[in-house]
């Protein structure tokens, strides 16, 4: 486990004297810090939010904050089937440090603020306070998540939303299950697959039987529930009524039932996952337990789709915020340290990698903040199409480049990075689930291209949003031509579709990001950007950056 002590190193006998290693990175503004972050939050129309994101950098910057994200993560959670006599008793033992992160996060609003207060840029807002947190400890991002995307879902249901919507807008925690007195906020899980089935959540086996009006009896098994103390879950069942098959249902299944008693909601053990530690998964067992359904029965699908798309944004945000604080780290190390006679960040080949990983990141950041717009509440439909395919696009390629972008900066520490001791570390095991929670890559690839044959106008939006810069860049003008030919003999040839799915899926994505950094960052960096993705010279690692890159000059702004 790290040492603390006032934030400084600490200095023992003469032999373990420290030289040559910077400071800790701790009491920081890492809003402050990251001035890509703070320009796209102005361009995208929350500059309002502002003095609230400075307080969030401030808060996950410091000493407590990263050390209550280490303590999450060291003393991970702990699943109680029974209590001490013998009764059920279904709950998971956090560490105090994981209330304390996750409590920040709601009274910051990084859940459901967009929705409390739909002012205009209240979604950009929002994302910008995701990040930061997300930046430092991941793991709680999972249930803020799922909270924020679970309003889409139960808002056209009023028999649901009437009594749960001020909870869900709350930034109180209460992290008890309370059986007496009940609570004002609450947060929002999900369990949706199921062992025989994972992503092809129609194979699942849970069924729910009508108990008259909205009311539904479960019985089955899901593999993976998340975030399982939250107040509530959706959960997905076929539903029959009167002995007939409705189909596929969405279903609001609550941990505490109306008259204040426990729903059966048993645990059958907690997942011993590579990384997103500090939050539980659980797989659960239902047997009579109660659910409400959500929006119509047999539309299961349809209810929770809003869900997806909103869980999608947070992965590409969560992904970029990971991104940022591999960057920030990596870039901290460099500038304290030095061999061979001069600082690694003033040494040519380290410079360049950096520099990489830094475009990375901003064209990740910008991506997820333009996303975000596109969910604000007074969104048109033109916005509503573009999301339609740009979320998939964005979740498939933001996601699969965090893995390789966080070994990337783990290795600028050397040795010190392939330790616990060192943040990237858990940040190197973090990133996968991002690119497999809500569709791995192939779920998402084909996801494009259901959107590009079920919904055309989204194609049109996407190719207005690329028209913007047409004529900027001949490398990106060229690279659009050849994926929109593409896009064109996917949507024409079947049986050539799925196989080139993948590849669409990126080109569309370049595209995009290359769009974006020409329309916000500085000409330096987006023209830096373009050669090292799209052009000739371009290559698969970090750090092979065209000939005379002014590398320094882009490290400094981040």
């Amino acid at each position: 486990m790290t040492s603390y002590s006032r934030g400084r190193r600490v200095i023992g006998a003469a032999t373990h004297y420290v030289e040559n290693q910077p400071p800790w990175r701790v009491d920081v503004d890492e809003y402050a810090l990251n001035a890509p972050l703070v320009g796209a939050v102005r361009a995208f129309g929350a500059e309002w939010a502002d003095d609230a994101l400075h307080d969030t950098g401030a808060l996950v910057g410091s000493l407590g904050f990263q050390r209550d994200a280490e303590l999450a993560n060291v003393h991970t959670p702990v699943a109680h089937a029974h209590d001490r006599w013998g009764f059920r008793l279904d709950e998971v033992e956090y560490d105090p440090s994981y209330h304390r992160v996750l409590g920040a996060a709601l009274a910051a609003g990084a859940h459901t603020s967009a929705s409390a207060d739909p002012r205009p840029g209240a979604a950009v807002a929002r994302a910008a306070h995701f990040m930061l947190f997300a930046q430092v400890e991941p793991g709680h991002a999972c249930p803020v998540s799922m909270t924020h995307a679970a309003v889409a879902s139960i808002e056209g249901s009023p028999w649901i939303a009437e009594e749960w919507m001020p909870r869900l807008h709350s930034r109180a925690y209460d992290p008890r299950l309370v059986v007496e007195g009940g609570k004002t906020s609450a947060l929002v899980g999900m369990a949706m697959t199921e062992k025989q089935g994972g992503s092809d959540v129609r194979a699942g086996t849970t069924v729910g039987t009508s108990m008259g009006g909205h009311a539904y009896q479960l019985t089955g098994h899901k593999w993976f529930c998340s975030a399982p103390m939250s107040d509530a879950f959706l959960v997905l069942a076929h539903t029959t009524r009167g002995g007939e098959d409705e189909g596929l249902s969405c279903l609001f299944v609550p941990r505490i039932l109306s008259h204040g008693t426990r729903n059966v909601f048993r645990i059958q053990r907690l997942k011993d996952k590579l990384g997103n530690r500090s939050n539980a998964s659980a797989e659960v067992e239902f047997d009579g337990t109660i659910g409400t359904l959500v929006g119509e029965q047999g539309r299961g699908v349809r209810a929770i789709i809003e869900m997806v798309q909103r869980t999608r944004l947070d992965c590409v945000l969560g992904t970029a915020a990971g991104m940022r604080q591999s960057v920030a780290e990596a870039v901290w190390h460099a500038r304290g340290r030095s061999a061979f006679g001069a600082r690694l960040i003033d040494q040519p080949a380290m410079t360049a990698v950096l520099a990489d990983l830094a475009l990375e990141s901003e064209a990740a950041m910008l991506t997820g903040l333009r996303l975000a717009q596109l969910f604000e509440a007074d969104a048109t439909e033109h916005d509503v199409a573009l999301r339609r395919l740009a979320t998939p696009v964005a979740k498939y390629q933001v996601c699969k480049r965090g893995p390789h972008h966080a070994y990337e900066a783990l290795e600028c520490l050397g040795g010190n990075g392939y330790t616990e001791s060192f943040p990237l570390a858990r940040r190197y095991r973090e990133q996968p689930v991002m690119a497999i929670w809500e569709g791995s890559g192939n779920v998402i690839a084909l996801d494009v291209l259901r959107a590009l044959t079920r919904d055309p106008s989204s194609v049109d939006a996407f190719a207005d949003e690329l028209a913007v810069t047409e004529g900027a860049s001949r490398l990106l003008d060229a690279h659009v031509r050849g994926t929109l030919d593409l896009l064109i003999e996917v949507a024409g040839e079947p049986d050539f579709a799925a196989p080139n799915a993948r590849r669409l899926t990126e080109a569309l994505a370049l595209a995009l990001q290359s769009s974006l950094m020409l329309r916000h960052a500085p000409t330096l960096d987006a023209e830096t950007f373009l050669a090292a993705r799209l052009g000739e010279d371009r290559a698969a690692q970090y750090g092979v950056l065209p000939r005379g890159t002014d590398a320094a000059a882009i490290v400094a702004r981040h």
